[in-house]
């Protein structure tokens, strides 16, 4: 072949890479998921990759980055092309405006003396600290740790670690407090190889020439990375790559997310908060197995890395965005549910035989046919099919029921409400600046619409109706324009945190109460509780991967969240929803809520049985439910832990994902097939199961058979479980009569946490007596009447 020709098939074959490439970003539908990475990948992009620093003050932690120019050149090698980075020189013009290597901004600031803030500029900007609707304020400053300086760098050092900065090739390294080194930033020759995997840089796209980052960190070999929302993959994401952007999953088996959160922690001690609301995608040693890459939408990074264990990390990370109040007390009881109750005499009929049949419940969900066309939301019951909404209302209510009503943001063109909307400006424009092309999407960032909307559930709530289901939200238009000046690209992700705060505030004014039930989330959204995990299938592999889900968000700061109990698209499969609604009532909320029939006297007699038992046993433990609630919240730890959140030293415990610890002191293992017995790991310590009183030693794994309840429960030794005697309802729970069991399995003392409606939680401690344990000292001097029973060794 002459050189001509070699030439011209180059060209050919690059044309068709371009072309390729732009196809793919061109093709998105609406819906699909944007992930940032591709932009790491394209040949006509220009990348700048971090490489030395050029000026910094150890004092104020404020300094100026290099960043070197490349792009991506196919190479051809041994029949196959790779795309190598090359070196490069400026291609616009005027030269003389445009800087070959720019130097930019980057900041390292401490929050605590655990937590470091890094921020990087891609343009030339100040950085400075701005609102953010994901935290609860602005960062504090903490001054307290020490430097050090050499002609090579800057260190850092506090009680909990250490943070180096290497000047030239630059770099920054994290040590835990004993020298060990956690991770630190890859650049591009880090480490050598043949391969390219993406360095610490930021990219200039050609179809827009806005900037996405990268920011690379080392994985260690044996590292294991967990949160990111809530998942349904493998709960440990080492090996995946997790696109962060809100989408309706449609089901809780693929890698789509109802509530992505640009939050993880690392299995070696440390955490990472991407401050964006742009898409992310995290790439966990997928492509590269030796390199986390965090791929961020935004042309300013904003990191925290957080030093600490599981619990130490995650007290750090809620105290920036924030920690869930605790809902009100009868959100915590049983809520029956089914897509749809149509009617008040349905509702009236469903209380009526949920006492008949003696189920214990709080809460009646009325989902999308309360109105008077199904589906079309326009916050008013139908008047052909409610006599008297506010009548049945006050009538259940007295009966210890609440209602729960369904809605979403979105009106479609045959709702009223839809040309007052778009009338007004409420609605999110097109990005052609005219009308919305079908549905019109309440526009949360213009305070006129938020307060418009807030009117329209105003007076369901001030009718009585306990708690709003703030469905959907995962939607907003890409491409949209906002009121806040900013598209769908920043506003996107940020939607859900906007309608979960909406709804919450105007729930909390009005009725004093901190409960929504909301599908969708940002970080921040766990401000807002309760959340439940979408639209399930009603299969087992469906509820395992919820599990995965609800440990993962969990993760996240968010201490509340629960699922549909059954699965939801179909008619539950009647064993399979036995084991889910155990699984369900040892969540922090329970709601049975799917394809019907979901009330139990609709399947058969002993489903009725198993049914009522199995609820009961949340209100039995009520007292127990109650005072974990209240500590997790104070502290930002979700309610269904993973076993190393609890036992961060037992390396077994880092690798199970089926079972949870419910609280501190209970572990819950779900069955997950139809068989009464399962493998369950437990971890260091004895363990007593709660349903037969048999005694295991843990740091090793048992085959357990499940109790008449159909889920192994078992109880950490030397604890003491608050309970109360079962009632209908959270509202008829006599408080004042709190029976305290002591699980201890040599006798010893025992002791647990306990509250009551209007305290403040209390440790309390049981010592042994000649007649079995004795109360050591009554943490409510005289409110409650104890009673104490050790349980039977078997």
């Amino acid at each position: 072949m002459t050189v001509r020709r070699l030439k011209i098939a180059r060209a050919i074959l690059i044309s068709l890479l371009l072309l390729m490439l732009r196809d793919r970003s061109m093709a998105q539908v609406l819906g699909d998921v944007v992930d940032i990475s591709e932009d790491f990948r394209k040949l006509e992009n220009v990348y700048f990759i971090a490489d030395r620093v050029i000026g910094f003050d150890p004092a104020t932690g404020r300094g100026t980055l290099e960043w070197t120019r490349y792009m991506r050149q196919p190479s051809m090698s041994f029949n196959k092309i790779d795309l190598p980075f090359v070196r490069v020189r400026s291609n616009e013009f005027p030269a003389t405006e445009y800087d070959q290597d720019p130097a930019l901004p980057f900041a390292i600031t401490f929050v605590s003396p655990r937590t470091i803030r890094l921020r990087f500029a891609t343009r030339a900007v100040e950085i400075k600290d701005e609102p953010s609707l994901m935290l609860v304020s602005v960062p504090p400053h903490d001054g307290s740790w020490k430097i050090e300086q050499t002609a090579q760098g800057v260190t850092y050092t506090s009680p909990y670690g250490r943070v180096r900065l290497i000047k030239d090739p630059w770099r920054i390294e994290f040590y835990d407090r004993n020298g060990r080194l956690l991770t630190r930033t890859q650049g591009l020759n880090d480490p050598a190889t043949f391969s390219t995997p993406t360095p610490f840089s930021f990219v200039r796209r050609a179809r827009d020439l806005t900037h996405s980052v990268a920011a690379s960190f080392e994985l260690a070999p044996d590292e294991k990375i967990f949160g990111c929302g809530e998942s349904f993959t493998r709960l440990n994401k080492r090996g995946q790559k997790i696109v962060l952007y809100t989408r309706d999953a449609m089901g809780a088996q693929s890698q789509l997310m109802y509530k992505p959160i640009p939050f993880f922690l690392s299995s070696r001690g440390y955490g990472i908060f991407v401050h964006t609301s742009t898409p992310v995608t995290f790439d966990f040693g997928q492509s590269f197995d030796q390199r986390a890459t965090l791929y961020v939408g935004d042309e300013f990074l904003d990191l925290f890395i957080f030093l600490g264990d599981p619990k130490e990390i995650l007290t750090e990370y809620t105290a920036l965005t924030g920690r869930s109040p605790v809902p009100p007390l009868w959100s915590f009881g049983f809520w029956m549910s089914r897509i749809t109750y149509k009617s008040e005499d349905e509702v009236r009929d469903v209380a009526a035989k949920l006492r008949q049949y003696r189920i214990p419940s709080d809460v009646i969900h009325l989902d999308t046919g309360w109105f008077e066309t199904d589906w079309r939301s326009d916050y008013r019951f139908s008047k052909t099919r409610f006599r008297d909404p506010m009548k049945m209302i006050a009538d259940l209510k007295r009966q210890g029921f609440h209602i729960s009503l369904w809605q979403y943001p979105y009106f479609t063109s045959k709702n009223d409400l839809y040309r007052e909307a778009v009338a007004k400006g409420y609605a999110v424009r097109s990005e052609n600046g005219r009308l919305p092309a079908e549905d019109a999407v309440i526009d949360f960032s213009n305070p006129e619409a938020v307060r418009w909307y807030q009117s329209l559930i105003a007076d369901l709530l001030k009718m009585g109706v306990g708690a709003i289901k703030v469905d959907f939200g995962e939607e907003a238009p890409l491409r949209g324009l906002y009121a806040s000046g900013r598209t769908g690209f920043y506003e996107h992700n940020l939607y859900p945190l906007r309608y979960n705060k909406a709804v919450a505030e105007l729930t909390r004014q009005i009725t004093g109460e901190a409960i929504i039930w909301a599908r969708s989330a940002w970080a921040g959204s766990q401000r807002y509780p309760v959340h439940w995990g979408g639209d399930a299938e009603n299969t087992y592999s469906a509820m395992a991967a919820t599990l995965r889900a609800g440990l993962s968000l969990g993760l996240c700061g968010f201490t509340y969240w629960s699922h549909d109990v059954g699965g939801f698209v179909e008619r539950a499969p009647r064993e399979l929803y036995r084991r889910w609604l155990a699984f369900g009532v040892l969540s922090s909320h329970t709601r049975a809520h799917g394809a019907p029939p979901r009330e139990p006297w609709a399947y058969d007699e002993a489903f009725v049985e198993d049914f009522r038992r199995t609820v009961e046993l949340k209100y039995a433990l009520m007292p127990y439910i109650y005072a974990q609630a209240k500590d997790s919240s104070a502290h930002g730890f979700p309610m269904l832990r993973t076993l190393f959140f609890e036992y961060p030293d037992d390396p077994t415990s880092w690798l199970i994902e089926d079972e949870y610890m419910f609280g501190s002191d209970l572990l819950v293992a779900p069955l997950f097939e139809e068989s009464d017995a399962r493998q369950v790991y437990l971890p260091p310590g004895t363990w007593i199961d709660y349903q037969t009183g048999k005694v295991y030693r843990g740091g090793q794994w048992h085959r357990i058979a499940a109790g008449p309840i159909p889920i192994v429960l078992l109880v950490k030794d030397h604890a003491a479980i608050p309970h109360a005697k079962v009632a209908q309802s959270t509202m008829e729970i006599d408080w004042s009569a709190i029976e305290l069991r002591a699980f201890s399995s040599d006798g010893k003392g025992v002791a647990g946490l306990v509250t009551l409606p209007g305290e403040d939680v209390k440790r309390v401690e049981l010592e042994p007596s000649a007649n079995g344990f004795m109360l050591h000292v009554d943490p409510f001097k005289g409110k409650v009447r104890w009673s104490i029973k050790g349980f039977e060794a078997r």
